[in-house]
């Protein structure tokens, strides 16, 4: 690498926990250095028209930069001063705009942080000590603080661990069906900074999950026991709110405790990274909270409405599995059912704007029979 590290790259080829690189400006771009997986120095140029800035990192006082080149989409953090002067010098006009921005963001966090840091002061630690696990404030502070592209980095690590244990279904009715129903509701997220990436995996298990960043598993055998295409929606429309809530990245930051909550608040980013780093496929065993599956079920519901799938659908699918085996499906087992859940889901519906719904392009007794699944009579 020419020079030492002055920034960190995210992107297809990088670690989760985003690779060491050295960014020299040009006259006309950018060049960055970083060692490939195989060990060998890679330099890439990407001029000033590829790029596009903005303010974010976990002190928000970084330069964040983005283009989609040779290797994919990248994200670069800059916090170099000189770097970022630098860059500022050298940038055409088009730029000048988004550096302003990015640059009032920065004055505007900085000032928010030194007044509660004026107001909080000591008393802050002596909180994070005392009153550690009935702080969920504080937990979302530090959430909040965690960019998405470090976010989706640890999802992927965590999912791909998972699915190489898996027998995943690749193609067919099944995997057709579900690419469908996720662009449906994917399409009605306003400012979505996810891309969700959604497997089937073939289990008899009555289950499906969310990971931190997009990525989502519905097992085979919740499809099966699904009688239509909108149950299925209504179970993929709680988990992917899951993940723009937010929720698994709370339930892992809260697991780690207070070293990750202060590392996070006081912007140290090597502590940080070092705790993801531990965390691996135990992101797997993590149970959302009441409240989480509340606000996923009830942000799903809407979901459902504005993509025009009725939402009929999920209140139907949870009350027949909390019906099932006096309520010991294994899919309820990390989705605690009650009678008073689905009928808060019946009270929202009843306020929502009507709509009506669209049905889907498929046929979902092929869907089921495609998974070997004896569908019930009409």
């Amino acid at each position: 690498m020419t020079g030492s590290p002055n920034a960190l790259c995210f992107g297809d080829a990088c670690p989760a926990s985003g690779a060491p690189c050295h960014v020299q400006v040009e006259a006309n771009g950018l060049t960055i250095s970083l060692k490939a997986g195989d060990g060998a120095q890679h330099a890439e140029a990407v001029p000033f028209s590829d790029i596009a800035v903005s303010a974010g990192g976990l002190d928000h006082d970084q330069l964040v930069v983005k283009w989609a080149g040779a290797h994919g989409a990248r994200t670069l953090y800059l916090k170099d001063p000189e770097v970022i002067r630098a860059f500022r010098a050298a940038a055409p006009g088009h730029l000048n705009q988004p550096f302003e921005q990015a640059a009032e963001q920065v004055r505007q966090v900085r000032h928010r942080r030194r007044v509660a840091w004026g107001l909080t002061g000591g008393a802050l630690i002596a909180l994070v000590l005392g009153l550690w696990f009935g702080s969920d404030i504080l937990v979302d502070v530090a959430v909040d603080r965690i960019p998405v592209e470090w976010e989706q980095k640890l999802g992927e690590s965590a999912y791909r661990d998972f699915l190489a244990q898996q027998q995943i279904v690749k193609e067919g009715p099944a995997v057709a069906a579900v690419g469908e129903i996720t662009q449906r509701l994917a399409t009605e997220i306003p400012d979505n900074p996810y891309k969700f990436d959604v497997t089937v995996v073939r289990s008899d298990v009555v289950n499906a999950f969310a990971l931190p960043g997009g990525y989502i598993v519905v097992f085979t055998g919740l499809m099966k026991k699904a009688e239509s295409g909108e149950e299925v929606a209504g179970v993929l429309s709680h988990e992917l709110n899951h993940v723009l809530q937010r929720h698994g990245l709370e339930r892992m930051v809260k697991s780690l405790g207070l070293l990750a909550v202060v590392s996070i608040l006081v912007g140290d980013q090597q502590g940080l990274i070092g705790l993801m780093k531990q965390v691996g496929v135990e992101l797997l065993s993590l149970k959302f909270g009441r409240a989480q599956e509340t606000e996923a079920d009830l942000t799903g519901l809407r979901l459902l409405n504005w993509a025009k799938i009725d939402p009929a659908g999920m209140i139907a699918f949870f009350e027949r599995l909390s019906e099932k085996d006096d309520g010991r499906v294994e899919w309820l087992s990390t989705h605690p059912m009650s009678a008073g859940r689905a009928e808060r889901l019946k009270t929202e519906l009843a306020g929502l704007p009507k709509k009506s719904p669209e049905p889907f392009t498929f046929q979902w007794k092929a869907v089921q029979e495609s998974l070997g699944a004896v569908p019930k009579a009409s």
